[in-house]
């Protein structure tokens, strides 16, 4: 492979929306490295599979297998619409995959999407399971991002990305930090569900609710954020820590939408003033609820300018098709002073085409 590298980045975020494809051009330079887009789509999952992704913690070990092997040919099928439509047989197929659990103090994590079924069905060379090979070497396995922040948007202070689950990455004294922040997405499209909507929509239905403080101050006190990094969330934290709480309150969906938005530009506003004024990327589908964004400018006092829409959608399926990239020519991928792992890793299950 010889610069330029065509590369398709695929993500499957925790918010369950549906799978970010990014067909990317990336190049190498004495100046480091560049992208850039060349297509991008977001497809839907089919609402079965939806169901037994949402459900897939409940699972047993069979069914769990065959849903790996369900979602990669799913991966698979859409991989080859979206690459026939653009008339390009890429270099690489980097698939973040579908994160069933994630306990890295167990050193245990898992994502599905079978490599082996995409590599097969695409004819391409697949790159994935990035998370595991950190966790065995006592990492958080998460977040992945900052290695491609570092090496593509260095330009930033901090790259915030609002997805499913917010995180950031930075520098700090010659090396990558970074952490998850808190629940977001995750937890506006699980109460967005109650009313019928698979998310809220500018905010919309957070606007319209009352902020309940004596929750808010509850859900601001939970333990993972007097937590230092490194460290990192997962949906089986949001099921057992987070939902709790909203169980427990019988408020109507709207104030807990209200409250639980709230919630989220609070935590994300304290990370940010840490810095000062930060110069700030902003990515992720958080980006474009404007009550959420109104929010964490009001409480950190930030101007935070928003991207272009493609960067904003895509430039998580933009960093792992980097990785994947890095991880094929055996670099470093996976930062240590980010992770907490051993040491800086090049990670990724490499799947070649029979």
């Amino acid at each position: 492979m010889n610069s330029p590298f065509l590369v398709t980045g695929l993500m499957s975020g925790t918010s369950l929306d549906g799978i970010d494809m990014a067909l990317c051009r990336f190049s190498q330079t004495p100046s480091g490295w560049h992208y850039s887009f060349i297509d991008a789509v977001t497809t839907a999952y089919p609402e079965s599979l939806r169901r037994k992704l949402t459900r897939a913690l409940t699972l047993s070990d069979k069914a769990l297998r065959e849903l790996d092997m369900t979602l990669g040919a799913f991966y698979g099928r859409e991989l080859n619409d979206f690459h026939s439509k653009n008339r390009v047989t890429p270099d690489l197929i980097s698939s973040h995959g579908h994160t069933v659990f994630h306990d890295p103090s167990g050193r245990m994590t898992l994502q599905i999407g079978n490599g082996n079924v995409i590599s097969g069905l695409t004819g391409i060379t697949v790159v994935n399971n990035f998370r595991v090979k950190d966790v065995e070497h006592g990492g958080q396995g998460a977040p992945l991002v900052p290695a491609g922040d570092r090496l593509l948007f260095g330009e930033y202070d901090i790259c915030l990305n609002i997805g499913g689950i917010a995180n950031l990455s930075y520098e700090e004294k010659g090396l990558r930090r970074g952490f998850d922040i808190c629940p977001a997405n995750m937890v506006l499209n699980y109460l967005s569900e109650k009313r019928g909507k698979k998310y809220d929509r500018d905010g919309a239905m957070a606007a319209s609710g009352k902020c309940i403080q004596k929750l808010l101050e509850e859900l601001n006190r939970l333990e993972y954020y007097r937590m230092s990094p490194p460290k990192s969330l997962g949906r089986e934290w949001f099921e057992r820590m987070f939902i709790p709480v909203l169980q427990h309150s019988r408020y109507p969906v709207e104030d807990l939408m209200t409250t639980c938005a709230e919630h989220i530009a609070h935590q994300i506003s304290r990370v940010l003033v840490m810095f000062g004024r930060p110069s700030v990327l902003i990515t992720g589908g958080g980006a474009w609820n404007r009550y959420l964004m109104d929010r964490i400018r009001n409480l950190s006092g930030l101007e935070l300018p928003l991207p272009d829409n493609t960067l904003i959608g895509y430039k998580e399926s933009l960093v792992f098709g980097l990785l994947g990239l890095l991880r094929l020519r055996n670099e470093i991928n996976c930062y240590a002073s980010v992770t907490g792992a051993s040491r800086d890793l090049s990670t990724g299950n490499i799947h070649t085409p029979e």
